[in-house]
C-alpha cells in the first residue's frame, strides 16, 4: 500500500467528479472503467488486466459485478483544467439493488452504458431509473460502435423513445478497442455537475456506502463525505448501528490503496477502524463524529432484508464443521448472506440459508463448493410467507417443514414483484404463455421498433424456481428481465408433503398454490420413482395435502423367483412358496426402511422446477 503524507491544501470541490456507470450485464461496463483507469495513468500497462475493479474469479468468470467498487482518477481536460473523478463500478443484477441504490446516492451523475448493437434491455431501464430518482445528471455512452450489427442511430431514437433522455449529444466509443475514451472523460468532467458546497470544518457527516473484509486490516468501510472531514485518529460512530470506533487508517482508491491525512466534503474514500464482522458496518447507514455528531442521519437507511430461503447440507455428514466454518468466514464479507443451523431427517445437519436473490444463492454455492472444497445439497429454493393466524401475530414462515395446522391459519400472503421484460416481438407469444402459467397478471405492453417491453406482476414464488432459465429458453437468450417487490398478496396456498413408504420427506416438503398441486406433485413422484432403486418390496411414492394423497407412483419391488426349485408336481406346491413369499415382503414393507440416495435428492430437487 503506498502512502501519501505531503501535507495537501483542501480539495476544490467544484473540480469533483463522483459518478456511476449503469448498464445491463454484458453491455460493457467493466471494459469501459478497465480503459477510463488505464488513460488516467491509474495503473500501468503491465498491472492492468481484465475486469480490474472486480476481484472475485466468479465475477471475472460470469463476466458480472458482484460488489460495488470504487476508483478515484486524476484527470486533465482538454483546456488544461486538473478533474478528480470518483468512478463507482456498480453490479448490474437485481439481486444488488440496494448496493446500487447506495452507489448512486453517493454520487452526483451517472454514465448510461448502451450496447449499441443490443439497444435497451430491461436492467438498463431499471437502473437507469434509480439515477434518475436520485436527481442524476446522465452521460449517454453508445459502446460497442465498431461492431459490424452497431446501429448507434436505432438505439439513439430508442433510448429516446423508452427513457426519454435527449441523445443529441451522446459519446460513441468502443471501450474494448479504446475508441472514443478521451471524449467519454471529457463529457464526464465539463457535463456532471460537482458535489454541493458544503462546509469543512463542519460536524462530520458522511454514507457508507460499502465494506469488505480484509484478512490483515479488519473490515474495509468505503464512504462518501457529505460534510465535515474524516482524519487518521479520529473516532468516529455510525448512527444506526450505535457503534464506534477509531480510524486507524484513511486512505483512497487510485486503485492501488493509497493512504492521506484526511478526506473532506464529496471525496469518497476508505477508512479501516478495527471493525471485526462487515455485519457491524451496515451499507447506507450514517458515519459522524463521537463528540461533535450532526443532528440527523441521512435518509434511506434500511438493514439487508434476505428474499429467498433454502437449506444447505453436507453429501458428506463428517464436512458439517467445515460448512459451518466456511459460512461464518463467508459472513464475515457478505453481510446480505444470512444462516441458522437446521436439521432434516433426510439430510441430516445443515443449514437454513437467507439470500438476496437466486443469483446470490448461485454465488454463494458456488464459493462454498470451489473456495471451501465441499461437496453440498442444496434443497428447493421457497420465499418468505407470512401465515396470519386465527389468534396470535402473524408468522413469517422460511421453511415449508415447519408450517403449523392448518386449522390455526387464517389465510397465507406470499410476496409479489412487479417484472418487466423486453423482447424482440418475435418472442412475445411464448413470453406471455409461460407469464399466464405462472399466475401473471399482465399491466402494461408496449412497442419499441421490433421490440415489445411486456409489465407483469407475478408471485415471487413463481419466479424462483426456474422462470429466468425458461424465459431464456422460450426467446433463444433474447430477453431480458428485471424486477422488483411490489409488497404481499393473499394466495390461495397449501403445503405439498411427499411419502416414500408412508413416511414423509421433510427436504421435499414445498408450498405450492392450489390449482398448481396436482401438476406438480405427479411431477415430483414421477422423478422419485425413477431415481428412487428397486427395493426387495413395492414401494409407493404418494404427493398429499394434509390427508389428501393427489398423486401416486409405485416401485415395482424386485423379485426373486423362489418357484426355481420346483420341478414339475403337484401346482399345490409353487402356491405354496409363493405365498409364503408374499408374507415375507408383507412384513418386509412393514419395517423395512426406503434408503432414498442421495444421488436422487440432488436429481429431484435440481429438476423440481422443471
Amino acid at each position: 500500500m503506498s502512502t501519501d503524507t505531503t501535507p495537501k491544501p483542501p480539495t476544490d470541490q467544484s473540480k469533483i467528479r463522483n459518478f456511476s456507470i449503469v448498464a445491463h450485464i454484458d453491455h460493457g461496463k467493466s471494459t469501459l472503467a478497465d480503459r477510463l483507469i488505464a488513460h488516467c495513468g491509474g495503473l500501468t500497462d503491465r498491472e492492468m488486466s481484465e475486469q480490474v475493479l472486480d476481484n472475485m474469479d466468479i465475477e471475472k468468470e460470469r463476466g458480472i459485478t458482484i460488489k460495488a467498487q470504487t476508483v478515484r482518477l486524476d484527470y486533465t481536460a482538454k483546456d488544461g483544467t486538473d478533474y478528480i473523478l470518483n468512478l463507482m463500478d456498480t453490479p448490474g443484477h437485481v439481486d444488488f439493488a440496494y448496493e446500487v441504490s447506495r452507489s448512486l446516492s453517493a454520487c452526483e451523475g451517472s454514465i448510461l452504458v448502451v450496447d449499441a448493437s443490443q439497444g435497451v434491455e430491461a436492467q438498463t431501464l431499471a437502473n437507469v431509473y434509480q439515477a434518475i430518482d436520485h436527481d442524476h445528471e446522465i452521460v449517454t455512452v453508445l459502446n460497442k460502435i465498431d461492431l459490424p450489427a452497431a446501429d448507434p442511430l436505432r438505439v439513439k431514437a430508442q433510448i429516446e423513445d423508452v427513457i426519454g433522455l435527449d441523445t443529441s449529444d451522446a459519446v460513441e466509443c468502443s471501450a474494448k478497442n479504446g475508441i472514443g475514451i478521451e471524449d467519454v472523460l471529457e463529457a464526464i468532467a465539463l457535463r456532471l455537475p460537482p458535489p454541493p458546497e458544503a462546509d469543512p470544518k463542519a460536524p462530520l457527516k458522511a454514507m457508507l456506502v460499502d465494506a469488505w473484509y480484509d484478512t490483515y486490516m479488519g473490515v474495509i468501510v468505503l464512504f462518501r463525505v457529505i460534510e465535515g472531514t474524516i482524519t487518521k485518529g479520529m473516532r468516529i460512530r455510525t448512527m444506526n448501528t450505535g457503534a464506534s470506533y477509531t480510524v486507524d487508517k484513511v486512505g483512497v482508491f487510485k486503485p492501488k490503496p493509497t493512504d492521506v491525512k484526511s478526506i473532506g466534503p464529496g471525496e469518497i474514500g476508505f477508512f479501516t477502524g478495527s471493525i471485526k464482522e462487515v455485519a457491524d458496518a451496515a451499507v447506507g447507514d450514517t458515519i459522524t463524529e463521537d463528540k461533535r455528531p450532526t443532528e440527523k442521519a441521512l435518509q434511506g437507511f434500511k438493514p439487508a432484508q434476505p428474499v429467498v430461503f433454502c437449506g444447505i447440507f453436507p453429501v458428506d455428514a463428517a464436512d458439517f464443521e467445515d460448512l459451518r466454518n466456511a459460512m461464518g468466514r463467508l459472513r464475515l464479507n457478505d453481510a446480505s448472506f444470512s444462516y441458522e443451523m437446521e436439521t432434516s431427517a433426510a439430510l441430516g445437519f445443515g443449514f437454513r440459508c437467507g439470500f438476496l436473490g437466486l443469483l446470490h444463492l448461485e454465488i454463494i454455492q458456488e464459493r462454498l463448493e470451489r473456495e471451501f472444497d465441499l461437496d453440498l445439497i442444496t434443497t428447493a429454493p421457497s420465499v418468505v410467507y407470512t401465515l396470519v393466524m386465527r389468534k396470535g401475530d402473524p408468522i413469517q414462515l422460511h421453511n415449508p417443514a415447519d408450517m403449523p395446522d392448518v386449522m390455526a391459519i387464517e389465510h397465507i400472503e406470499e410476496p409479489w414483484i412487479k417484472a418487466t421484460i423486453m423482447t424482440p416481438d418475435e418472442y412475445l407469444g411464448g413470453i406471455l404463455k409461460l407469464c399466464q402459467d405462472r399466475r401473471g397478471v399482465q399491466t402494461a405492453l408496449t412497442y419499441v421498433g421490433s421490440r415489445a417491453m411486456v409489465e407483469y406482476e407475478l408471485p415471487l414464488n413463481e419466479v424462483v424456481f426456474d422462470f429466468y432459465d425458461r424465459l431464456k429458453s422460450v426467446s433463444k437468450g433474447y430477453a431480458s428481465f428485471d424486477y422488483q417487490a411490489i409488497g404481499v398478496r393473499e394466495g390461495d396456498l397449501v403445503k405439498m408433503t411427499i411419502l416414500v413408504n408412508g413416511e414423509p420427506v421433510d427436504a421435499l416438503s414445498m408450498l405450492v398454490h392450489r390449482n398448481n398441486a396436482e401438476n406438480r406433485g405427479r411431477h415430483m413422484c414421477e422423478r422419485l420413482k425413477d431415481l428412487i432403486p428397486r427395493h426387495l418390496f413395492k414401494i409407493p411414492v404418494q404427493a398429499a395435502i394434509g390427508g389428501k394423497v393427489i398423486a401416486r407412483e409405485t416401485i415395482a419391488a424386485m423379485r426373486k423367483d423362489v418357484t426355481a426349485k420346483c420341478y414339475g408336481g403337484d401346482a399345490s406346491r409353487k402356491r405354496k412358496l409363493l405365498d409364503k413369499q408374499k408374507k415375507g415382503k408383507k412384513r418386509m414393507r412393514q419395517f423395512g426402511r426406503v434408503e432414498i440416495p442421495q444421488e436422487a435428492f440432488i436429481a429431484a430437487l435440481k429438476m423440481d422446477g422443471d
